[in-house]
């Protein structure tokens, strides 16, 4: 029992009562202002019990129209998840934006300072006079001061337990009182229907960020792997016989490695939770087009590239919007890395064409189109447990921007194409036709 009203949670309860005290104390004071002119009121501490709870009447509508400012949760969400020992996930976080959870932080902030102030008070003033009461028998001077009669020894004898019990009540009650608090916290100060709403929303932000910078890393550190491990196998092999290629070969994979390392360096950066990285302007948006030839440099396989592809300049292809020219820029990597990882160092082509900016009519649509080939593997295909994520990934990547992808055999070749909206985001399903 002694656990039970003096025990941590106890006396962290009591804090929080004395804190809502504390609260409606400029409230008080205002209040006593605001009556001086039409009471009897004269002091903001009056003796007389009912000049006390004038002003306590009218401090706490007072306390209630403030505690309506939607700033007011996150502060008594932080008070009582510090001092009343709730379950986690019980109360509200961030500001009341609703109407209707700023008249239950209202409500809440009225019922922590309306009880707290009482109890505040009972704190202040019952602990000496229990001490007296307590002290009546060995300290006669204090019987003309609580105005005792002459009373016999052994009822006198019953003051230190009278004093004793006052005590052992006012704590009961605070623990009474906390444990009221309790119980409201989560009701007035739990979330609304419209904060589990937001809060799912931010989840899936979260969610979608995390897919976007996992699909980043498979992107970039897949594509590296694959051309790390096939530059290094073709070295190897003409070791002794070509040490001009085997020199070129350890320059590409010295400079993939870098790129791949400053690459992952930014996602890993961005999925710390101190922010840091985001704070110093670190970045996981990845190259775009413009870095489309230093791509194919080191791709470790040869690409062709048609006329058209070839006159798309610089210029030209930093008019295309960022998230599209990133997106198309991945979506090229992903492909060499599929065809090195099923069909090895074969000739791929590459064709990057602009579409539809000149069409007129209503289904006229200015598109970025990309096709790439490769023969077909002389094996099947190596099938990764749990299934590779590369067709997938640029699947989402294309839908994200309206866009679409397909990949598959056709015609003889493995093709993949990939149509990115410049205007639009309309998107659709595609398929090659047979």
């Amino acid at each position: 029992m002694l656990r039970a009203l003096f025990g941590r949670r106890a006396r962290g309860r009591w804090l929080h009562l004395v804190l809502g005290g504390a609260l409606l104390m400029p409230f008080w004071m205002l209040a006593g202002v605001v009556v001086g002119p039409f009471t009897d009121v004269r002091s903001l501490v009056p003796t007389s019990i009912g000049d006390q709870l004038l002003l306590y009447a009218v401090a706490l509508p007072l306390a209630t129209a403030t505690a309506l400012v939607s700033q007011l949760r996150p502060l008594s969400v932080a008070a009582a998840r510090a001092l009343c020992t709730l379950p986690d996930g019980a109360l509200a976080d961030g500001s009341a934006r609703s109407r209707a959870a700023r008249l239950r932080t209202a409500a809440w902030f009225t019922l922590h300072t309306g009880v707290g102030a009482l109890v505040s008070g009972a704190s202040l003033a019952l602990p000496p006079f229990a001490a007296s009461t307590a002290l009546v028998p060995f300290v006669p001077p204090l019987r003309t001061w609580l105005r005792v009669p002459d009373l016999p020894f052994w009822l006198l004898a019953l003051f230190p337990f009278a004093g004793v019990a006052m005590l052992l009540a006012l704590a009961g009650v605070s623990v009474a009182a906390g444990a009221l608090l309790a119980r409201a916290a989560p009701v007035l100060l739990g979330p609304t229907p419209a904060d589990r709403l937001a809060a799912a929303e931010r989840r899936a932000n979260e969610l979608a960020e995390r897919n976007r910078l996992a699909r980043e890393l498979h992107d970039s550190v897949g594509h590296a792997l694959s051309a790390v491990t096939l530059q290094a196998g073709a070295a190897r092999r003409v070791v002794d016989r070509d040490p001009a290629f085997v020199r070129q070969a350890l320059e590409a994979i010295e400079e993939t490695a870098r790129r791949t390392v400053d690459e992952l360096d930014a996602v890993l950066g961005l999925l710390r939770d101190d922010g840091a990285a985001r704070a110093h302007g670190a970045v996981a948006d990845g190259p775009t087009l413009t870095e489309l030839d230093g791509l194919l440099a080191r791709s470790g396989m040869p690409v062709t590239r048609d006329r058209e592809s070839q006159r798309m300049t610089v210029g030209a292809l930093e008019g295309i919007p960022a998230p599209v020219s990133r997106a198309a820029y991945r979506i090229v990597q992903e492909g060499l890395s599929n065809a090195l990882r099923h069909a090895g160092a074969v000739p791929v082509s590459l064709r990057i064409a602009r579409r539809g900016a000149e069409s007129d009519g209503p289904e006229a649509l200015d598109a970025l189109e990309i096709t790439m080939e490769n023969p077909l593997p002389g094996r099947a295909p190596v099938v990764r447990p749990g299934g590779g994520r590369g067709v997938a990934g640029m699947v989402e990547r294309a839908a994200a921007l309206g866009g679409v992808v397909a990949a598959g055999p056709a015609d003889g070749v493995w093709r993949l194409y990939a149509k990115l909206p410049l205007n639009d985001r309309s998107g659709g399903t595609l398929g090659f036709d047979r």
